[in-house]
C-alpha cells in the first residue's frame, strides 16, 4: 500500500473516531437534558454486580454530579432522585473527594417527609478519574439506643441516690436518738421503708434487663390465668387494705395462656400496684379477664388521678411518671410499666391504655391463648 494510501485511510479514521466522539457527547447531553439515566457502560468492570450484592446504600456519581449506578437499598432508602443526589451534604461531599481524591468518611442528618430525620454515615471514595462511590449506611436505630442506655443510666443513678441517701440520714438520727426509743422505733421503720424500695428498684432493674435481651422464653408452659391474678392481689392486698381500697376481681374464669409464669406475674402485679398507688382512698379496682379471639385480655381499672393524654404515648417509658411529685408517697419506681411492655412484647402480644385525667384508667394486656383452649362465652 502506497504512503498516499496509507495516509488517506489514517485521515478517513481520524474523522470517523471524531465524529463518533460528537456524536456520543450530543446523545449524552440529549439524555441529560430530558432526564435520562446516564450510561452504565462508563463503570468499571464488576462493579454493577458489586452494589447489587451490597446491603448498604450505595451510589456511583459522575464528573457531571450525575448519578450513574444506584443500589437497591439506596433507591429505598431515598438517597437519589432522578439523577441527582437528594442531599446537598452528600453532594458537596462528593465533589470534595472528586477534586482531590482523598477518602472522606461523615455522619450526616438527613431529613425525610415523615418522621424524624435519619441519622447516616457517609463514605466517600474515587472510584476512577471520573467516578466517585459513596456508601451510606443508616445508623438512626444504633443512635437511638445509645441515647436511651445514657438516659437509663442517668436515671438509675439519679433514682438509686434517693433511697440510699435517705436510708443514710435515717442511720444518722437513729445514733443521734439511741436514747430516744420512740424515735428510734420511727426511723428504723422509715429506713425498712426505704431499703424495700431499694430492693424492689433493684429487682425491678434485673428484670427489665433480662426482658430487653430479646432473648427466647426458657421453658414456656401454660399459665394459668386466675393463679397470676390471685397471686397479684394477694400481693397487693395489704397496700389496698391500709387505704380502703377494694381490689375486685371478675370476668372469664378458666383461661390459660402460653408463656413464662414469673413473667405474665410480675406483669399483672405492676398493673394493679399501680392502681392501687394511684386510686384515691376508699375507691375500687377491678381486674377482669376475657377472651377475645386468639388472645386473652387482663384488664386493670382503677378510679384514680387519670393520665393527660398528651403523655400517654410516654408512660411506658422507663422511670417515667405522670405526676413526679408524687412519686415519694406512692413509693413508685417508674419501671413497671416498662416491664408490663416488655413481658407483652416477648409473649407476642401487647398492653394498651384507656384513660381520662380526674376518672381513672384502664390497663388491658393481651397475651396469646394456649392452642388446646376453647372459647367459653
Amino acid at each position: 500500500m502506497s504512503p498516499t494510501t496509507q495516509a488517506f485511510l489514517a485521515a478517513l479514521i481520524g474523522a470517523v473516531v471524531a465524529g463518533g466522539a460528537v456524536l456520543a457527547w450530543h446523545v449524552s447531553e440529549r439524555q441529560r437534558k430530558a432526564g435520562t439515566t446516564p450510561d452504565e457502560s462508563v463503570l468499571p468492570v464488576g462493579i454493577a454486580t458489586v452494589l447489587s450484592v451490597l446491603r448498604s446504600s450505595a451510589v456511583v456519581v459522575d464528573e457531571g454530579d450525575e448519578v450513574v449506578k444506584a443500589s437497591a437499598p439506596a433507591l429505598a432508602f431515598g438517597l437519589v432522585r432522578g439523577n441527582r443526589l437528594v442531599s446537598s451534604e452528600l453532594a458537596d461531599l462528593v465533589q470534595e473527594v472528586r477534586r482531590d481524591g482523598e477518602i472522606r468518611e461523615t455522619e450526616l442528618t438527613m431529613p425525610r417527609p415523615s418522621g424524624p430525620p435519619r441519622t447516616v454515615t457517609a463514605r466517600v471514595a474515587p472510584l476512577s478519574s471520573r467516578l466517585v462511590l459513596a456508601l451510606v449506611e443508616d445508623r438512626t436505630r444504633e443512635r437511638r439506643v445509645e441515647e436511651v442506655r445514657r438516659d437509663f443510666v442517668a436515671n438509675v443513678s439519679h433514682e438509686l441516690k434517693t433511697p440510699v441517701g435517705a436510708i443514710k440520714l435515717l442511720a444518722e438520727a437513729v445514733a443521734d436518738a439511741s436514747d430516744d426509743p420512740e424515735a428510734v422505733e420511727r426511723f428504723a421503720k422509715r429506713m425498712l421503708t426505704e431499703s424495700d424500695r431499694l430492693s424492689r428498684m433493684v429487682q425491678q432493674i434485673i428484670e427489665l434487663s433480662r426482658l430487653q435481651g430479646d432473648e427466647p422464653l426458657e421453658a414456656p408452659a401454660v399459665v394459668d390465668v386466675d393463679d397470676v391474678i390471685k397471686r397479684s392481689v394477694d400481693i397487693t392486698v395489704m397496700d389496698a387494705s391500709s387505704r380502703n381500697i377494694s381490689v375486685v376481681t371478675g370476668g372469664t374464669q378458666g383461661l390459660t395462656v402460653f408463656g413464662n409464669g414469673e413473667q405474665v406475674s410480675a406483669a399483672v402485679t405492676n398493673l394493679v400496684a399501680n392502681a392501687v398507688a394511684y386510686s384515691g382512698d376508699d375507691s375500687t379496682v377491678l381486674v377482669s379477664t376475657k377472651p377475645h379471639e386468639d388472645m386473652v385480655e387482663i384488664s386493670v381499672v382503677d378510679q384514680g388521678i387519670g393520665i393527660p393524654r398528651d403523655e400517654l404515648d410516654r408512660i411506658f417509658e422507663r422511670f417515667y411518671r405522670v405526676d413526679p411529685a408524687r412519686h415519694r408517697s406512692t413509693g413508685g419506681t417508674g419501671l413497671g410499666l416498662s416491664i408490663v411492655k416488655h413481658v407483652a412484647a416477648t409473649h407476642g402480644g401487647d398492653v394498651r391504655v384507656w384513660s381520662l385525667e380526674g376518672q381513672g384508667s384502664t390497663f388491658t394486656l393481651s397475651l396469646p391463648r394456649t392452642k388446646q383452649e376453647e372459647f367459653q362465652p
